[in-house]
């Protein structure tokens, strides 16, 4: 079974319609639609996520002078193989 997700958007004339592209061919499918309306999100303020009135505009720009550098992450452990 494989799940596929589209995002499309419904004409006036009401009619939905949908091009969902497969791997098979030639093939019988059983085919669920789930039909559910898109609420759109709404942007939270920084404080609503737990910053500070002025924190972007306290730490935008800080490291500027800084030259970061990514440090050396080692090895990874090799892993059994998937069957």
């Amino acid at each position: 079974m494989q799940k596929i997700v589209l995002r499309t958007r419904v004409g006036k004339d009401g009619i939905l319609h949908l091009d969902v592209p497969v791997a098979l061919q030639d093939a019988d499918l059983e085919v669920t639609v789930t039909v559910q309306p898109v609420t759109p999100t709404q942007t939270k303020s920084p404080e609503e996520l737990g910053y500070s009135s002025d924190f972007f505009e306290r730490t935008f720009g800080c490291l500027s002078d800084e030259q970061l550098e990514r440090e050396p992450q080692g090895e990874l452990p090799e892993r059994e193989p998937l069957d």
